[in-house]
Formats: C-alpha cells, sequence, structure tokens
C-alpha cells in the first residue's frame, strides 16, 4: 500500500503561471508513518546487533566495569598494574588539552574499562563456545549422568542465564568437524553389511579400502582446508548441488506440505480462516525481525538460528544450470491466487499491521470479485511446477521487462503465497480416510497450477475453512517450517479467536483500497510452455500415492514407560513393516538435523542396521526380545552419532563434490551417492507444546506433514508424535512401481508397531500368529 500511496502522493500540472503542485495530505501522512515503521526497524537491528555481540554478557555490564576501576582507584588502588599511566601517555594530543591531570586519568580508566570489558566477553564467548561443543552428555544412560555432565550443565545455564535474543548463540556454536576418513568408511561398511551377500560386501570392503589408501586421503585434506575457513564445510554445497542444481521439477520431488488439526477446523469461513492465518503468520514474522523468538533448545543446548532468516520474503528463482534463492529485507504485501487470478494485498496501512477482522474484509473482497483470468493468467503457476530450464528461459524472455516484470516481481517480493482454493479438505464425510489422502495430495502438489512452488512457502485456505502449507525445501528443512506452522495454528485458535458466527475479532476500516489485480501481458509461447509444464507436472501428480493416517493404539507415553525411545521404536517398527512389505531389507534415509553446529542442516541416520535386521530376522527365535534391544539401542546411537558431527552420508558427498572439481573420479564414492533411498523417513517434531492445551482442548491435535517419494520404487514415510498417545503416519509411494502400495505399507507399519508393543511388554509371549506375519509378503530380495 505503501507505493501506492507514494504513486498518488504528489499530483501537479503546468499552468500558464507555471508548475501547480497539490499535494495529498492524507497520503503524505501515510508515507511518513511507514517510513517511521522503516526508521523503528533500522533501530532495532542496530540494538539487537550489539545485543547479541555483547552476549552472553549485557550492554549494561559495561557500567558495571568501569564503576568498579573507578571505585578502586578510589581507593587508592591501581586495578591496571600500570596501564592506565601507559594509556594516559599514549593518548592523542587533542585529548590531552582536558583540563587537569584528574581529567586525563578519567578518559584512561575508561578507555582501560572498556577493553577490560571487551576481553571479558571474549573470554566469556570462548567459554560459552567450547561448552557448546561438548556433546558426551548424548551417549549417557537415562537416569546415568556424569559428574562432568552435572558440572557442564551447572556452567552452560550460568553462562546463558541472560535471557537470549533468537541469534544470541550463533557465533559461540561450534564449527561442524569433518570426521576422520578411516572412521566415515569403517561406519559404511558397518551400514552397508545387512544389504549386501558375502561377495558384495567383500567387493565393496576392497573398493573403500583402495579409496582410503590412496583418493581418499588427498580429498580428505582439501575439505579439512574448507573447513577452516567455512562455517561449516556441508551445508554451501548441500544447499547448491542437492537442491538448487536439481532441473526436474521441484513440485513433489523437493517440496514438501504441512496439515491442519486433525479434528477441528476453527471456523467454516474461508476469508476469516485466511484473515487470522496471515496475522499469525505476519505476528511470527515480527518476532523473528526483532529476534523476540526463543531459541530452540535440544534439551539444554541451543540449536542454530540460521534458517529462520530466509522464512519470509524469499524466492527460488529458475536457473539454467543453478537456480538462486533471493531473499528481500522486507515486504508490505503478500501475493494471493483466487480463481485463475493474482492479487497483491498490502497488509500495512499507515505502518501499521492491518487487523484479522480487516484482512478478512479484504480477503472477502478477492472471493467476490467477478472478473475473469486473463488469457494466460489462470494456469501460470505452472511454469514453477515443471522442469526449470523452459521456466527460466520463458522468463527471461518474457518477464524481464514491461507489465509482465511488475506482477512478476509482486508475487516473487511478497512476505508469501496464499491460495484461496475452491476445494473443501479434511477428515469429512463417510469416508475420512480417503479424504485424509486427498487433503495431501492436494497441499503436495494441488492442481499443479495453483500454489506458486518457487516461493519459500506457500498457505492454501479451502473453501470450508481447512488450511495447509507448502514449502520450498532448499533455504530451510522441515522442522524451521514446522516451527512457524505450529505458533500459526496455535495462535489462530487459542489467541486471535473467532467471534461466534466464525469470523475475525475487531472492527475494519472499510475505507480500505481494495486488494490490486496484478495485470499480465502472456504471449501465446508463454503459455504454450505453461501447457507444457503442466503436462509433466500432471504426469507427477497423479503418480503420487499419498496415504495419511493417524496411529491410536498407543503412543510415545506407553513407549516411554518401557524405557525406549519412540523414534527408536518407530523406527524399528518401520523396518519390520518393509522387510513384510517387500521380503528384505533396503538402505534406508532418517533425517536427522545438525543444528548442534553453526548453519547445520541434516545427516543421514542409516536405520537399516545389522542390529535391526537381526532383530526381523529372529522373530522366530528365542532370542527375539535381546536383539529388538540391541537394535533400539543400536539406533538411538547412529541418531547422536549423526546429530554430534558423525555420520556418514554428508562427509562422503563432500569428498565427491571435491573430486568433481579436481576432476578426478573414485568408484567407491560413485558406488555410494548412486545408492537408491527405497525407505525415506522424516520425524516431524513438536517443539512449542507450551502452546497447545491438549489438557483443556484434546480435539486440537496437528496432522504434521509430509513428502513425495525419493525413490520411484520406494517409500516416503513422515510421521510426528503428538501427544502421548498418538502418532500421526505420512506415506507416499508411486502409482507407475507395482511393488509399493502406500495403504498396504501403513497397515504394515501399524502391525509391526503393534507386534514389537507386545513383544516389549510380554518378553514370554510369542505368538505364532507374529511369527506368521514376519514372512514377507513379496518374496523378491532387495
Amino acid at each position: 500500500m505503501a507505493e501506492a500511496h507514494q504513486a498518488v502522493a504528489f499530483q501537479f500540472t503546468i499552468t500558464p503561471e507555471g508548475i501547480d503542485l497539490q499535494l495529498s495530505h492524507q497520503a503524505l501522512n501515510q508515507i511518513f508513518l511507514s517510513g517511521v515503521r522503516s526508521w523503528k526497524k533500522r533501530v532495532s537491528r542496530m540494538r539487537n546487533r550489539v545485543i547479541k555481540g555483547v552476549y552472553p554478557a549485557s550492554p549494561s555490564s559495561w557500567l558495571f566495569v568501569v564503576i568498579a576501576i573507578l571505585a578502586t582507584m578510589y581507593m587508592r588502588s591501581d586495578p591496571s598494574m600500570g596501564l592506565i599511566k601507559m594509556i594516559q601517555q599514549h593518548l592523542p594530543l587533542s585529548t590531552q588539552n582536558i583540563q587537569g591531570t584528574q581529567g586525563q586519568t578519567m578518559l584512561s580508566a575508561l578507555v582501560f574499562s572498556t577493553l577490560l570489558w571487551l576481553s571479558l566477553i571474549l573470554a566469556l564467548r570462548f567459554c560459552l563456545k567450547l561448552l557448546l561443543s561438548y556433546h558426551q552428555w548424548m551417549f549417557e544412560q537415562h537416569g546415568r549422568v556424569s559428574n562432568t555432565t552435572k558440572v557442564w550443565v551447572t556452567l552452560l545455564r550460568l553462562l546463558s542465564s541472560r535471557k537470549p535474543l533468537l541469534y544470541s548463540y550463533q557465533t559461540s556454536l561450534p564449527h561442524l568437524p569433518v570426521p576422520p576418513i578411516k572412521d566415515t568408511v569403517s561406519r559404511y561398511l558397518t551400514s552397508a553389511r545387512p544389504l549386501l551377500t558375502d561377495p558384495e560386501f567383500e567387493r565393496m570392503t576392497k573398493l573403500a579400502g583402495q579409496f582410503e589408501a590412496n583418493l581418499g586421503n588427498r580429498l580428505q585434506r582439501y575439505l579439512r582446508l574448507k573447513a577452516l575457513w567455512a562455517t561449516n564445510y556441508v551445508s554451501d554445497w548441500w544447499e547448491e548441488y542437492i537442491y538448487l542444481r536439481g532441473r526436474g521439477p521441484i513440485m513433489v520431488n523437493s517440496n514438501y506440505y504441512g496439515m491442519d488439526f486433525l479434528y477441528v477446523t476453527p471456523t467454516p469461513v474461508q476469508a476469516a480462516r485466511a484473515g487470522n492465518t496471515i496475522t499469525a503468520l505476519l505476528l511470527y514474522r515480527r518476532k523473528v525481525n526483532r529476534e523476540e523468538l526463543k531459541p530452540v533448545i535440544a534439551v539444554v543446548i541451543p540449536l542454530c538460528a540460521a534458517q529462520c532468516e530466509r522464512m519470509f520474503n524469499t524466492t527460488r528463482t529458475p536457473g539454467v544450470e543453478t537456480d538462486v534463492l533471493q531473499h528481500w529485507q522486507d515486504s508490505e504485501f503478500v501475493a494471493v491466487y483466487h480463481r485463475g487470478r493474482f492479487f497483491r494485498l498490502w497488509v500495512y496501512l499507515a505502518g501499521r499491521l492491518l487487523s484479522p477482522r480487516e484482512l478478512e474484509h479484504q480477503i472477502q473482497r478477492i472471493l467476490d470479485d467477478p472478473s475473469p483470468p486473463q488469457p494466460g493468467e489462470e494456469k501460470l503457476g505452472a511454469l514453477t511446477a515443471g522442469e526449470r530450464v523452459p521456466w527460466f528461459q520463458m522468463r527471461e524472455r518474457h518477464f524481464s521487462s514491461g507489465i509482465n516484470k511488475r506482477s512478476l516481481d509482486c508475487i516473487e517480493r511478497a512476505a508469501f503465497f496464499v491460495t484461496l482454493d475452491d476445494e473443501e479438505q479434511g477428515m469429512r464425510g463417510e469416508d475420512p480416510a480417503g479424504n485424509l489422502d486427498r487433503y495431501a495430495k492436494s497441499l503436495l502438489h494441488g492442481k499443479c497450477y495453483d500454489r506458486w512452488f518457487d516461493k519459500s512457502f506457500s498457505i492454501v485456505i479451502y473453501k470450508n475453512g481447512k488450511s495447509g502449507l507448502n514449502a520450498e525445501h532448499s533455504w530451510a528443512d522441515a522442522p524451521t517450517v514446522a516451527h512457524l506452522w505450529e505458533y500459526t495454528l496455535a495462535t489462530d485458535a487459542f489467541q486471535l479467536g473467532y467471534t461466534e458466527d466464525g469470523h475475525c475479532k475487531g472492527d475494519v476500516d472499510r475505507s480500505l483500497p481494495p486488494p490490486q489485480r496484478l495485470a499480465w501481458d502472456i504471449p501465446s509461447e508463454v503459455q504454450a510452455q505453461a501447457s507444457s509444464s503442466l503436462v509433466v507436472a500432471q504426469a507427477l501428480a497423479d503418480d503420487v500415492d499419498c496415504h495419511v493416517f493417524p496411529f491410536r493404539d498407543f503412543g510415545k507415553g506407553r513407549i516411554k514407560k518401557l524405557r525406549v525411545s519412540p523414534d527408536a521404536f518407530i523406527q524399528i517398527g518401520l523396518q519390520l513393516a518393509y522387510f513384510r512389505d517387500r521380503g528384505g531389507f533396503c538402505l534406508t534415509y532418517e533425517a536427522s538435523m545438525t543444528r548442534l553446529f553453526r548453519e547445520g542442516r541434516t545427516e543421514t541416520v542409516r536405520s537399516c542396521s545389522n542390529e535391526s535386521s537381526a532383530f526381523v530376522r529372529a522373530l522366530e527365535t528365542k532370542e527375539v526380545h535381546r536383539k529388538l534391544s540391541d537394535s533400539l539401542s543400536r539406533h538411538q546411537n547412529l541418531y547422536r552419532m549423526a546429530m554430534t558431527g558423525a555420520g556418514i552420508d554428508r562427509h562422503l558427498f563432500c569428498l565427491y563434490v571435491v573430486s568433481k572439481y579436481l576432476g578426478v573420479d573414485s568408484p567407491f564414492l560413485k558406488e555410494v551417492l548412486s545408492e537408491p533411498w527405497r525407505l525415506s523417513t522424516s520425524q516431524t517434531p513438536v517443539q512449542q507444546m507450551e502452546l497447545f492445551d491438549l489438557k483443556n482442548h484434546p480435539d486440537f491435535i496437528s496432522l504434521g506433514g509430509g513428502f513425495g517419494p525419493v525413490a520411484d520404487d520406494g517409500y516416503g514415510v513422515s510421521y510426528i508424535i503428538v501427544g502421548e498417545d498418538m502418532i500421526n503416519f505420512h506415506v507416499s509411494s508411486k502409482h507407475s512401481c507395482s511393488e509399493t502400495d502406500s495403504h498396504r505399507f501403513g497397515v504394515q507399519i501399524s502391525k509391526a508397531l503393534q507386534d514389537i508393543m507386545n513383544l516389549l511388554a510380554d518378553p514370554k509371549s510369542q505368538t505364532t500368529s507374529k511369527c506368521q506375519q514376519a514372512q514377507p509378503q513379496s518374496k523378491k530380495q532387495l
């Protein structure tokens, strides 16, 4: 809205007497208020830089040091051991005109106090970094904490006693270490053993040995050199080569989705749900900009918050060889899509955020707008769903200037993208299970043209008030988006709320200018390419088989009573389910965060281990309980190693990138990195349970989110552990593969979890039915 008002603030005409200048005082006032908001943000950013720059100390501690030094000098003692006099002798000539020796001594004391204060800050930050580098606590048994860890926790809490800002810990987080190549190769061979026959394993061992003895050490030296100067030796290459250099569609293949509450919809009014959702998202953005969000803490250690920086006002723009992430400092509008039309919705008026009721009013104007789409406008979004190179070519030829560039800039510079969908979704009607599956598919790809897949995230508001989001993957990982979405759902339902008739609370200024239709001049070539991209995207979308189901038999409450990690329990269940479904084992990907380190993203936990496969095969033997315990312990250890920088796959990936830069081939790395992940899994963590009052509002349970299958003949499984008694699963596969079926695999997951729970609850009970269930349905050995 600021741009619109600036455009009409000054009106002038040429008259015989000269220029007749007319001023719109209302518009000028709004420009002034917008400028005030901008300057407040600048001052806030400068203030935050100072506060986090001296953390874990505080700016006011400088005054304490100065007073202490001056008080000591008043007692006729020299705390500087002669340094103050030395500073006084070396003061610039301009300062020596200060009247009296006492004034010069005071100035010298201030300089010394400041230097002492800065030295103390550096010492405190160094100590904090050392403390945050300690990870042994993760490997200690529950209830058996060592004295070293107890002392460590005490010191860490002392240094972190001040309330930190969002980014206060960033410079104190340790850098991700480069593991010894011998350890990585050894761990890889251990992970590959259950997947290979004896001759295959012998061949791979020989390849690994040759790599370690020859090329590996050379590549490792380059990697260590990078780790010396790079903040994180993995993240920049991971972002570029895994995400941005992909030339295929990012829809389904990369983007993922998040869902609304399972049982309830806060309001059936589409415009009202949009108003509250947009408000909650912008309130979260305000917290990010002001750094008022609390850093996410894993037990006692803060996690890296760098991924929050590009959450809003960000888009992925296509290129020939690689895409680029573009981020703008601020945006005062969102882009809205409805029935084939694009709108720009200003969310600020004269520097203030519109109220939820005002946003609802503006959204309702869009819903009531009867104007048809312009030629080529309706399916323009398909360009972001198809191959990247054609989208780049169309962008360069037809969106680099003129009206198309201005409209495209509105979408790409928007805080985020909003789709007002004409469909109804959610667990409803006579087929709730089938509707959940269709709900997931709608969020994952929609109609392939009614989402803007390049945006950092897009919000979807359905006709019946249900909501969800679709997120682009390159800028951040799912836990960062999940944190945003948890806050949005909780703020929408419990803080903003609705009136009895389902509308947003508050008043509305009905003189608000209406949302602006974006204008386009889309030539036939662009329309033809949009149609071609839509064909590619539609084929990809039609092939996705999604199945979402809540597992209600038990949850983490019952699992933890057995002194078992819920995540390890589920992962072993997935191994058992896959064996029953496919008749063998496969390379399994479980995403683990490495945000204990600065700019850390993810590492792979290879969940299919010798111990897990031994348990699955031992279901018919008397040693099954011991093998289950071994497999659970092994998985927990693998997860901890991945979190603490001792993973396998990111190290091997970076070694491979170095080999490509050097122009050398490694048969070992080439084979390792070409292995398909037929079972790709991820847990969506619940990070802000304090926002949800499940005791008084037990129906407000999140469904979590999911993603598309990674391998053509594999499964993608996402799960969220909600409360004490429920686990929600999202399973995806491809219809084109005759050997996979998401619904069948979902049934196997439920059976596997029940069987493992029965086994742990009563280890002496091993019924014949369980043994029969352990027989694979498919005889094909993978």
